[in-house]
């Protein structure tokens, strides 16, 4: 695997949009509603090793850079407002800080991480034109938001290295003993990027007029197809799914924090729902590391 990740080379992103909008909903919305240590544990480890194999260690660091201080935030935080908890450790300005408390901000803590490390690699795999894809004829105008949206972020930021990286080239580089100069050179970066996003937006909006844009009767053009690989990935997606829902609505993986950590269920009974749960987060996982195995196999062999 290139130390840079998968990226547009992932085995998963070729199947049809619809299977892997549906994958990441299921992800997203059982990560959103599992409070369970072990699920989360699940959730976490495995967005790290699908963002780290989709953009490798800079996009592991990136995504860490995030979710860190947010996890220390929440875990240090919930402490000081929520008092709740038979385990009392110590008092602060005659407040109890317990350890339920702390155990409860940190399982929230790893569910927003989770979800954010999902959310990253969905970014990376479902893009625009899938999103323009399967809304575009259902929500039109949203979609269209939502994808240029999601479009603009990165190009963006690609831009501003750009210009960065000119600016340097003309000798226009200030250190930190120049705080005032240094501060107008950002200054004229942000004002070129404001000029050529403007520039670039009329452009856009000059394209989409000409090709018909918000005509009636107006086509789209598309390659994606749905094939027999697409249809036996849905319902794995589908069965694992449902598995894992029904142990949520079930109550097997719900845990008490207050007054005590207590699990409703044994770990035998927990477990078969935590491996479908982890057989549904390892399925990309799996599907480009086979993917990228065979491809450097028929490249050795020819």
């Amino acid at each position: 695997m290139p130390r840079e990740g998968l990226g547009d080379k992932s085995s998963f992103s070729s199947f049809h949009p619809l299977v892997s909008f549906a994958y990441f909903a299921a992800v997203l919305g059982l990560g959103m509603f599992s409070m369970h240590p072990l699920i989360l544990a699940l959730t976490v480890a495995t967005g790290a090793a699908y963002t780290f194999l989709l953009g490798g260690g800079k996009a592991l660091r990136g995504a860490l850079l995030v979710s860190l201080p947010l996890l220390v935030f929440t875990v240090l935080l919930n402490p000081l407002f929520n008092h709740r908890g038979a385990t009392v450790l110590f008092y602060l300005n005659d407040n109890a800080v317990t350890l339920e408390a702390i155990l409860y901000g940190l399982a929230a803590a790893s569910m927003l991480v989770g979800v954010i490390l999902w959310f990253g690699c969905f970014g990376r795999i479902v893009t625009a034109d899938k999103f323009i894809y399967l809304f575009g004829r259902v929500l039109p105008s949203i979609s269209l938001v939502l994808s240029m949206c999601l479009r603009y972020i990165p190009m963006l930021r690609q831009r501003y290295r750009q210009i960065a990286e000119g600016q340097r080239c003309m000798g226009r580089v200030y250190g930190a003993r120049q705080p005032i100069r240094r501060l107008r050179q950002v200054a004229r970066e942000v004002s070129i990027l404001i000029a050529w996003s403007l520039e670039s937006s009329i452009e856009t909006s000059d394209s989409m007029e000409a090709r018909g844009y918000g005509l009636p009767g107006r086509t789209s053009f598309h390659i994606f197809r749905f094939t027999r690989r697409d249809g036996w990935a849905l319902a794995v997606i589908a069965v694992l799914s449902a598995v894992a829902t029904a142990g949520l609505v079930g109550g097997i993986t719900e845990v008490y924090y207050y007054p005590s950590v207590v699990c409703t269920h044994r770990l035998t009974d927990i477990l078969p729902v935590a491996a479908a749960h982890l057989a549904l987060l390892a399925l990309p996982i799996f599907i480009d590391i086979e993917g990228e195995r065979r491809w450097r196999k028929w490249n050795f062999e020819m």
